[in-house]
């Protein structure tokens, strides 16, 4: 006898572009654009909002090759099963974030029709959730980005400790992140949207000895300095 599967319903959480309805990222007040555009030097830290993105929670069990083979085609690359790692694709970034648990990333545009796959493919017991609009992505670089981070999570940052691709869920000065090391001296914050006011303020302070640059949401280069 086959599983009875019962239908899920899901939405679109990103507006059409004929509805009169825009959806922007937690800092669109604070309009770091137009602060990027405004040249400056020297500075040791370097933040980056990166925009809406699309944010999936998937959970399943590890050791189910049937699950994990299908999400690996849906996504067109293995989910990481060692703990605190992470792996990319072409447009997606997958975080281990328990033994059953991942966070998956990919442009807004994009994570609907990854969902609705995810829906019409995956088959016997697993759990997928939509937090898009509840999270942002910052990132951070810079000279002094490490003794940011000192000040902010308990965090062992030292990359012998702490390498490129590893990923943890961390307390991050009075809330919480995911954090991920791109590079030597560059680091990726997943944040909950409620809190990326707060965080960006925390941040502005901690790097204030250091000299804070923006870069814009759609460039490398930092342009302004606090």
């Amino acid at each position: 006898m086959s599983e009875a599967r019962s239908p899920v319903a899901i939405m679109n959480q990103v507006p059409e572009a004929s509805a009169n309805v825009r959806g922007e990222s937690p800092l669109h007040h604070v309009d770091l654009a137009n602060m990027a555009s405004l040249s400056t030097r020297g500075a040791g830290v370097i933040f980056q909002e990166l925009g809406l993105q699309g944010h999936l929670t998937l959970r399943c069990q590890p050791d189910d090759a049937q699950l994990t083979n299908i999400a690996q085609r849906i996504l067109g690359v293995a989910l990481p099963l060692r703990p605190l790692t992470s792996v990319e694709g072409a447009d997606v970034v997958i975080r281990w974030i328990a033994p059953d648990e991942w966070l998956i990333s990919l442009p807004n545009d994009k994570v609907f029709e990854l969902e609705t796959r995810f829906r019409a493919e995956m088959t016997g017991h697993y759990s997928l959730v939509n937090g898009s609009g509840g999270m942002t992505v910052f990132i951070l670089s810079g000279e002094h980005v490490v003794d940011v981070l000192k000040k902010s999570t308990p965090i062992d940052v030292h990359e012998s400790v702490f390498p490129v691709g590893k990923v943890v869920s961390t307390v991050f000065a009075k809330s919480s992140a995911v954090v991920r090391r791109l590079g030597p001296q560059e680091f990726e914050l997943v944040v909950r949207r409620s809190f990326a006011d707060y965080l960006w303020l925390w941040l502005q302070s901690a790097s204030q000895e250091f000299g804070l640059a923006i870069a814009d949401a759609g460039t490398s280069t930092p342009q302004r300095q606090f």
